[in-house]
C-alpha cells in the first residue's frame, strides 16, 4: 500500500524538492502551506507521517504538533527546524515528535529518515494485525500497560500518554530491574542517537512519573539509581 505523506512547509521550493524526492521513492505526498490547513489536513485524511516544518504561518509547528499529539497522538511526526531553533526542537520532541532535520538538510537525508520512520510504523501495523502472536497486556498490579493496543489503566482509569512516554513505559516495564542511562534510552526509543539532548529523557520521565505515581518524588514505578541511570 502507497504510503501516505503530508509536508506542512511554506517554502514552495522546499516542498517541490520534497514532492519530486518523495513520490520518485514512491511515496504520495500532500502538501499545506500554513500551521492551520495542515492541522485540518492530518486531522481529516488518513496519513502515514507528517513532516513539520516549526516557522509556519497562522499557526507555528509546535502547536500543529501539540495538538496532533492530542488528537492523534500515534501519528509519526518528522519535525524540520533552522539551527537556532535547539529550544524549540526540544520542545518539539518533548511533545512527541518523532525525529528532526536541521535545514539546510540533504534530501536524501529527509528520504533514508522517512523510511525509517514508515518502517517502524509498518512494524506496529503488522503486530497489531496477528492478533494470536499479539503480547499479553503487563500486569503491575494497578497499572496495566496493554501493547497492543498502546493502552495505559492506572487503578481501572485509563491514562493517557504521548507515543514516547508510552514507548518508554513499556520498555521499563518489559525489563523490570534493569538500569538504562539516559543516551541508552534515546538510541533504544528515538531509533538513534540525539546526543545532548539527555534532558529530553528527564522531561519524559518527569511526566511519566506525574502521571502514574501517587507521589512523584518517592517513585514505585521509575525509580533512579544515582550515578547509572
Amino acid at each position: 500500500m502507497e504510503n501516505r505523506i503530508l509536508l506542512i512547509e511554506d517554502d514552495p521550493d522546499i516542498t517541490e524538492l520534497v514532492r519530486i524526492n518523495l513520490e520518485d521513492a514512491g511515496y504520495r505526498l500532500d502538501s499545506a502551506a500554513d500551521g492551520e490547513k495542515g492541522l485540518e489536513t492530518a486531522l481529516a485524511q488518513e496519513i502515514d507521517l507528517v513532516i513539520l516544518d516549526l516557522q509556519l504561518p497562522r499557526m507555528d509547528g509546535l502547536e500543529v504538533c501539540r495538538q496532533l499529539q492530542q488528537r492523534k497522538r500515534h501519528l509519526p511526526i518528522l519535525m524540520l527546524t533552522s539551527r537556532s531553533e535547539e529550544v524549540d526542537r526540544v520542545l518539539g520532541l518533548e511533545l512527541g515528535a518523532d525525529d528532526y532535520l536541521t535545514k539546510p538538510f540533504s534530501i536524501r537525508e529527509l528520504v533514508a529518515r522517512v523510511r525509517a520512520i514508515l518502517r517502524r510504523l509498518e512494524r506496529s501495523r503488522t503486530t497489531e494485525k496477528e492478533s494470536v502472536d499479539s503480547p499479553l497486556p503487563l500486569d503491575l498490579g494497578d497499572l496495566i500497560i496493554d501493547p497492543d493496543r498502546r493502552r495505559v489503566t492506572l487503578d481501572g482509569e485509563p491514562v493517557e500518554l504521548t507515543a514516547k512516554e508510552f514507548d518508554l513505559l513499556l520498555m521499563f516495564a518489559s525489563h523490570p530491574g534493569r538500569v538504562y542511562s539516559r543516551q541508552m534510552l534515546l538510541e533504544l526509543v528515538w531509533g538513534y542517537q540525539y546526543r545532548g539532548y539527555e534532558h529530553t529523557v528527564n522531561s519524559h520521565i518527569h511526566r511519566l512519573r506525574a502521571k502514574i505515581e501517587s507521589d512523584a518524588s518517592h517513585p514505585r514505578y521509575i525509580t533512579t539509581v544515582w550515578g547509572v541511570g
